[in-house]
């Protein structure tokens, strides 16, 4: 399946390389307004293929996407000095509004996988310009909590001292401040989390899930403060993503798209969803507890709110 990544910077080609790496479709087209970009990085990450997958790489423009089964888009513009939100939101709307309708035209059966931050309002925004390009439901996809998830895993796997393999939680709601860590739900190899703690006699204390709460919700900060940006983690976790739809496992992943929620309407949050060859198969409702469920409430309206504000 080839795959597009529209967007070369960090995060995209972060995308693009980690699929070359993992061997995920049969060739990657980088496509960038800045044109020398998408080709230095199509080089560069195409000097890897030897030691990983061998598949093209290469840049071009919106019609070198036709055909494409995936299209990654990591376009969009930062937060300059003294803008608003708001403002900041509007300016990455036109970005989109400019580049969905050409990608649709080359490639008018594709899934798209959005990185572009803030995720949860830009993947609401590119399925309503799609939907209007007559894209099918479902077929828009954001990495939405995927990162946020993994990080969860990560923190628990490092506490309990076992591998993030056997840890099962998530991440729900907004990939940002109002996020929920679904502790409730969380179990190690289908045993619950304060069971599993318990019979390894690793509590789960309060002090300790705020511990792990404020390092997963924090760590974009951490790592921003210390390096610039983030990439490689949501690299590999648009990978990941695109794994499932090329080989169709309909994989439970924790990926954000637009959603009747509740009495809050028409949002983008996310949730644990099946993924398949033809994109969200259903999304899946975890069990919450009382505290979860008013939290995940919360992020929804947060979501609305900023939706509302851009006309969305």
């Amino acid at each position: 399946m080839k795959i597009g990544v529209v967007g070369c910077g960090q995060v995209g080609s972060s995308s693009a390389y980690a699929c070359v790496l993992k061997g995920i479709g049969t060739e990657i087209i980088l496509v960038d307004k800045n044109e020398k970009l998408a080709v230095a990085q199509a080089e560069d990450i195409s000097h890897a293929t030897p030691f990983a997958k061998a598949m093209p790489v290469r840049a071009g423009d919106y019609k070198d996407l036709e055909h494409a089964g995936i299209v990654m888009i990591a376009a969009g513009v930062s937060q300059k000095h003294g803008e608003t939100r708001l403002d900041l939101l509007k300016r990455n709307a036109a970005i989109l509004e400019e580049i969905i309708p050409q990608v649709l035209k080359a490639a008018p059966e594709a899934i798209f996988l959005i990185a572009s931050n803030p995720v949860d309002i830009m993947t609401h925004m590119v399925a309503a310009i799609a939907t209007k390009n007559g894209h099918t439901h479902g077929k828009v996809i954001g990495s939405g909590t995927i990162l946020d998830t993994a990080r969860f895993r990560t923190l628990l796997a490092q506490y309990l001292n076992v591998s993030s393999h056997s840890v099962h939680a998530h991440v729900l709601g907004e990939h940002g401040d109002s996020e929920v860590l679904n502790w409730s739900g969380a179990n190690v190899s289908n045993i619950p989390l304060m069971e599993f703690s318990n019979q390894i006699q690793c509590g789960i204390t309060p002090q300790i899930k705020s511990r792990i709460d404020s390092a997963v919700r924090n760590a974009a900060y951490k790592i921003i403060e210390g390096k610039g940006a983030t990439y490689y983690g949501i690299g590999a976790g648009m990978a990941r993503i695109a794994k499932a739809i090329t080989d169709d496992e309909h994989s439970v992943l924790t990926c954000c798209a637009p959603i009747d929620f509740e009495k809050i309407g028409n949002v983008t949050l996310s949730l644990p969803r099946i993924i398949s060859a033809s994109g969200i198969v259903k999304e899946i409702h975890p069990i919450l507890n009382a505290e979860e469920k008013y939290s995940l409430k919360n992020s929804a309206m947060i979501i609305k709110s900023a939706l509302n504000s851009i006309g969305y």
